[in-house]
């Protein structure tokens, strides 16, 4: 009897702005990226993507600018690069009325609002949603974006976390400890909608958190989100492995991924929960056609297009590569001292002309999750992203709206399919979390059920805390930070 054989999970990876990831290409006569501010944009986008029976739309999002290259937001503005950007959680309830069974994924930040109110808003989208949302939690690693909310500069990346930790603490109290399951009766007879001995105050004080409650929303179906997380760091990996059920991981080559996911494993493991509750995803760039012709014609029109600068201001490049003449070799304008090699990603070397290094940033991907060819190689080279790096699923980078998709629908699924790889169709009125991992609230080992008690709302949580491993390698000890700027070197990605 043959193996059941992973499926893959698969997420549109999207932002609610011009240019996400693929800088350049908005300029591309059959994308639609101009039309981000017209709701009919996401509603198609949304219909379309769950006619493929995709997971879900996952919408990433920053509250600052890249304004580090040449040393102010102009290339970012004039590129579309996250600026103009909206806020991706209004997005969702337009896109979950015209769609049944679609996930979303919104990202949102935990160090600069307060916890309550978002605690309010993402049980308002549970409930829009009928369970089909989850949380990418996000401590924001921009300058620019502490500096909108009254910062001097970033608050340290380790203290991030512990905010962010108490953040989730907070949320759990309110999402899983303030109202009983059988809270609301909605007994008209004697006019009482909810039973007020089964709704409670959480009294949360803490060191940044002071939050009295009860919860203003009653308990939707999953209570918590979907809890999903991109991280690199010591700090960051703890946090996740404490709280994340899918986790964005990625890496140089097979044997850095596996790394990464056994470590994020073993953490989970040592705060007590099963690792397979855990699902890990990764950003993938796919271009596929229906003949090689097709292919290599598609890669030749996007690589016309895609922006090196676009790139260097998404990296936060403190180095202009433009400025300098493209025949000159980076090992004579380092020998001048006018750059110093440590702010140099390793992939550019000292012996490359800074033409070939612009053609290099102009590619249309590098990296290991990178496929380009007909249905048959593009669904091989996912199989061994499956079997071989032991990842769930992707996160599909788009070079055009709508066409991306559509092409990865019309082609690729269908190949999937053949091969076992993916689902035939949706398990109507199931919510994000029963799809990923096989049930609708957060499983028992999780840390937040902890609060489904009313007695532990009084007891203080563990702390989280960050102890350095010496089986860290260099791969599994990147700041969040570098990681992202990692992704976008390597893949041309960002998480």
């Amino acid at each position: 009897m043959s193996a059941i054989k992973k499926q893959l999970h698969v997420n549109l990876f999207e932002m609610n702005c011009v240019s996400h990831i693929v800088h350049g290409m908005w300029v591309h006569p059959d994308n639609n990226r101009h039309r981000f501010n017209d709701l009919d944009f996401w509603t198609e986008l949304a219909q379309l993507v769950e006619y493929g029976t995709f997971d879900g739309i996952f919408l990433a999002d920053v509250i600052g600018a890249y304004d580090q290259f040449r040393g102010g937001p102009e290339t970012s503005l004039r590129e579309g690069l996250q600026i103009p950007n909206n806020d991706p959680l209004l997005l969702i309830p337009a896109m979950a009325h015209v769609t049944k069974n679609l996930g979303f994924g919104a990202t949102f930040s935990t160090t600069y609002e307060p916890p309550f109110t978002f605690a309010r808003r993402m049980s308002t989208l549970d409930h829009l949603t009928k369970g089909r949302v989850g949380w990418n939690i996000v401590t924001s690693y921009l300058p620019n974006a502490a500096l909108n909310f009254g910062f001097d500069g970033e608050v340290p990346h380790d203290q991030r976390y512990l905010i962010a930790n108490e953040y989730l603490d907070v949320l759990y109290k309110l999402w899983e400890g303030s109202w009983d399951d059988d809270a609301v009766i909605q007994d008209r007879a004697n006019r009482t909608y909810t039973d007020p001995s089964k709704v409670r105050y959480i009294n949360h004080i803490g060191e940044h958190f002071r939050v009295k409650g009860p919860h203003l929303s009653q308990p939707s179906r999953q209570r918590t989100p979907v809890l999903f997380q991109a991280t690199g760091s010591n700090a960051g990996k703890e946090f996740a492995a404490r709280h994340a059920e899918v986790v964005f991981t990625g890496g140089q080559n097979s044997d850095a991924v596996r790394t990464n996911v056994a470590d994020m494993r073993a953490r989970a493991r040592a705060q007590g929960r099963d690792p397979a509750h855990i699902k890990f995803i990764t950003t993938a760039n796919i271009i596929v056609g229906r003949t090689d012709d097709e292919v290599a014609a598609k890669i030749d029109d996007y690589r016309r297009l895609i922006s090196a600068e676009g790139r260097l201001a998404h990296s936060q490049s403190q180095f202009d590569f433009t400025a300098y003449s493209r025949d000159e070799k980076l090992a004579d304008i380092i020998a001048r001292g006018e750059v110093d090699r440590g702010k140099i990603p390793p992939r550019f070397r000292p012996d490359q002309t800074i033409g070939e290094i612009i053609e290099q940033l102009r590619s249309v991907s590098q990296g290991r999750y990178f496929a380009a060819g007909t249905p048959g190689i593009v669904a091989d080279a996912i199989e061994t992203w499956l079997d071989q790096d032991d990842i769930d699923g992707i996160n599909l980078v788009q070079y055009l709206s709508f066409s991306t998709a559509r092409d990865f629908i019309d082609l690729v699924v269908p190949e999937l399919r053949r091969r076992g790889r993916f689902r035939e169709k949706y398990v109507d009125g199931e919510t994000l979390r029963e799809r990923l991992i096989g049930q609708a609230r957060l499983p028992s080992d999780h840390f937040g059920t902890r609060y489904r008690n009313p007695a532990n709302l009084a007891i203080p949580a563990e702390p989280l805390r960050f102890p350095e491993q010496d089986s860290e390698t260099p791969a599994t000890r990147l700041s969040d930070h570098e990681f992202r700027q990692r992704a976008i070197a390597n893949s041309g990605t960002s998480l």
